[in-house]
């Protein structure tokens, strides 16, 4: 039935394969909430030894530490150059590495062209699409020494625009050309980069509704509800697992369908 969560059988499996990332070491932003979250909760069931970036101390550190030892959090503002510097390198020293990278950390802001104001396309860049760029550059120094994968969580906002979210589709369109460029340059060292595309995820950045009343508004699509964020983790489990070998510089999207094109034609 269109709208339903799916059915248990039709879920993903995050323990499906056991331990597809036993002994790898991880650092995922914005990890504290949300799809962040799930990501880190999943690569830990994974066998992952992860950090978790965020700038909510709090929130942070209490997921740690419900993770115990496969898990310690690292402060981090994705715009800040020194803040990713020493999250980079309390990873190395914590874990004995870094082999994954998850550029999650993002914001949102909705408004028109004519109401989008410098300060906030400024703002949204400073997160999505500079952090995005540090976290590349300075994640990419330590993998070069046993090579890895990094995942860059754009958006259906990186592959097809939306009214109303003029300053969020240019840094998403910015996340997917940067993960090629760095695909391209980091290949030699044994690094793949890839992004993912999520339409709309039950987190709160799509307000703090629950996700059955929400499913309602995503009715039309052809899988006809909103992404859980679990769904999207499996994905970024797999490209930052071996399963994805021999794929880099590659757009991977969960979306529902929505991007396939118009479900329903003109009358």
């Amino acid at each position: 039935m269109p709208g339903a969560a799916p059915p248990s059988w039709r879920r993903p499996r995050a323990a499906a394969v056991a331990e597809r990332l036993a002994g790898r070491r991880a650092l995922v932003t914005g990890g504290a909430h949300g799809l962040g979250q799930a990501i880190v909760r999943a690569f830990v069931a994974e066998g992952a030894r992860v950090a978790i970036g965020d700038i909510d101390e709090g929130a942070g550190r209490a997921l740690a530490a419900e993770l115990g030892e496969a898990a310690l959090f690292v402060p981090l503002d994705v715009g800040s150059e020194e803040q990713w510097e020493a999250a980079v390198a309390a990873t190395v020293e914590e874990l004995g590495g870094l082999c994954i990278g998850v550029n999650n950390g993002g914001i949102v802001i909705h408004a028109s062209l004519a109401d989008t104001t410098l300060e906030d396309y400024e703002r949204i860049v400073r997160v999505n699409q500079i952090g995005t760029f540090l976290g590349l550059r300075t994640m990419a120094e330590p993998m070069k020494l046993e090579g890895g994968s990094i995942v860059n969580i754009s958006s259906i906002r990186g592959m097809v625009g939306a009214a109303g979210l003029l300053a969020y589709t240019a840094t998403k369109f910015a996340v997917r050309g940067m993960t090629k460029v760095a695909a391209l340059e980091l290949g030699e060292f044994g690094i793949r980069v890839n992004s993912v595309h999520p339409g709309a995820v039950a987190t709160r950045l799509v307000g703090d509704v629950d996700p059955e009343v929400l499913d309602a508004r995503f009715a039309a699509q052809p899988i006809g509800r909103i992404a859980r964020p679990a769904e999207v983790a499996s994905m970024v489990v797999f490209l930052a697992s071996d399963e994805s070998s021999y794929s880099t510089g590659s757009e991977f999207v969960c979306d529902g369908g929505v991007s396939a094109g118009q479900a329903r034609p003109y009358r």
